[in-house]
């Protein structure tokens, strides 16, 4: 059986889900920003990650969504979203629920409480039953600076033989081991950058595309690492990858969801509050954030 058709080749920003003072999903501007960022040439978004705040999402709220964001993202951007849970149980429900909403592919986060027990052997299993219960492709997550629980290449490799799972995502920062599971998988499985920081790096050693915090702030920056790279800029390409690094430190490691909010309010998008136990920028931090847009060329 072969993979499903599609491709993962370009920037899929994994957006912010709104809240408002009353800290409900905002769906009005979720889908404001959405019809912004519809503007650039982004290949679609993720939708429900780890930017999304999904670990406090209900499964209705995310369900209402994905239906928001189905209806505001046009025909050619593709709608990955987040499904992964703890269980296999719950994350196919899950992933049956988000192809219910029309989403295109499932992004599988690593299962992680009893992240001892979570050997290569037991991710391979859940992996390969969720793929064969989904109604839509799979690709696969490692973020083991909030997990605690890594992908090796190996166990990537093995699992990209299911005809269902067609990619992965992988925010490790670990290019060595990323060039390897290139190297290991076949070439119809798509390697994603987990994070603005080392696109150009990935894109070096075979990534076809990205999946970063940046892409929310900076989507034009974004698309222009890889248009550069594909055009053999590479000096070009450097500087603005030099430039950006910066920006996504600052909206990713140094002050995560809540800077990337208030960033996006800085800059005309609705960013609003953080849901609890998150806590929403102080002013000093704020000052800070804004100084770095400015010095990146995302504020004038």
């Amino acid at each position: 059986m072969d993979k499903p058709t599609i491709s993962l080749h370009g920037v899929f920003p994994p957006i912010p889900t709104p809240f408002d003072a009353q800290g409900e999903v905002d769906c009005g501007a979720l889908t404001a920003n959405l019809e912004r960022w519809n503007a650039y040439g982004l290949a679609g978004y993720v939708v429900t990650g780890s930017n999304g705040e999904a670990a406090f999402l209900t499964e209705d709220e995310r369900r209402r969504v994905w239906e928001t964001a189905r209806q505001a993202i046009p025909t050619g951007k593709l709608l990955i979203a987040g499904t992964g849970c703890e269980s296999t149980r719950q994350t196919i429900a899950l992933t049956r629920l988000a192809a219910e909403a029309d989403a295109d592919v499932a992004l599988v986060v690593t299962p992680h409480y009893y992240a001892n027990m979570v050997s290569p052997q037991a991710l391979l299993s859940y992996y390969q039953a969720v793929a064969d219960a989904s109604p839509i492709p799979i690709i696969l997550y490692t973020v083991p600076k909030f997990t605690h629980v890594d992908l090796d290449a190996a166990t990537i490799a093995s699992a990209s033989m299911h005809p269902n799972i067609v990619g992965l995502k992988d925010s490790s920062g670990d290019l060595i081991k990323l060039a390897d599971t290139v190297g290991l998988t076949g070439p119809d499985f798509q390697v994603l950058a987990g994070s603005g920081g080392f696109f150009l790096a990935g894109l070096a050693v075979g990534a076809v595309g990205c999946v970063p915090a940046l892409g929310n702030v900076a989507p034009q920056e974004v698309i222009d690492i890889q248009h550069l790279f594909e055009a053999r800029r590479m000096d070009d390409a450097t500087e603005l990858q030099r430039r950006m690094i910066p920006v996504n430190a600052v909206v990713t490691a140094r002050f995560g969801v809540p800077g990337l909010k208030a960033a996006l309010d800085m800059l005309g998008y609705y960013g609003g509050p953080v849901r609890a136990p998150l806590v929403d920028l102080g002013d000093d931090d704020r000052h800070v954030l804004q100084e770095i847009l400015a010095e990146g060329g995302l504020l004038r």
